[in-house]
């Protein structure tokens, strides 16, 4: 079943991308809850034509990702965690933990575009990755050290 996107999905698609995905997906979670629609051929043709009205707004979205991707390049964290005597993290350290600490350095970025690959439970070296735009990404190292007491 082909659809439309109207927002961001993880592992689907980007807002105004056209998926295709299983029938039972599709009617039962991502149109019901306004995520998507059908992709009739009406359909792709508004698309078509709100994306052509569009473009440079996006362009000018995508030059705006661009300059905090250059800003970020050099940026580099260091998460100070709660740390048992075996050097194990009470709990762990997410995304949240890094949105924090880059509004302390003055991004304003959303906890939701921050991936971390691997489960932080250890204090050490890690890198996260920060999706500001679908075709913009960008590599943070952090580290995370044990909080003074």
């Amino acid at each position: 079943m082909e659809i439309i996107l109207k927002e961001d999905i993880t592992n689907l698609g980007y807002k105004n991308d056209i998926v295709t995905v299983k029938s039972g997906y599709g009617r039962n979670y991502l149109i019901p809850t306004g995520k998507a629609v059908i992709a009739s051929p009406a359909a792709k043709k508004m698309l078509a034509e709100d994306l052509k009205q569009r473009a440079h707004k996006l362009e000018k979205i995508k030059k705006d990702a661009e300059a905090i991707a250059a800003k970020l390049e050099g940026v580099s964290l260091t998460i100070a965690t709660k740390v048992s005597s075996t050097g194990t993290i009470f709990g762990s350290v997410g995304s949240i933990q890094l949105a924090d600490a880059l509004t302390k350095l003055g991004f304003e970025i959303d906890r939701k575009t921050i991936i971390v690959k691997e489960a932080v439970k250890e204090v050490g070296q890690y890198k996260a990755t920060v999706k500001l735009h679908k075709e913009v990404s960008v590599e943070i190292p952090f580290e995370v050290i044990a909080e003074e007491a």
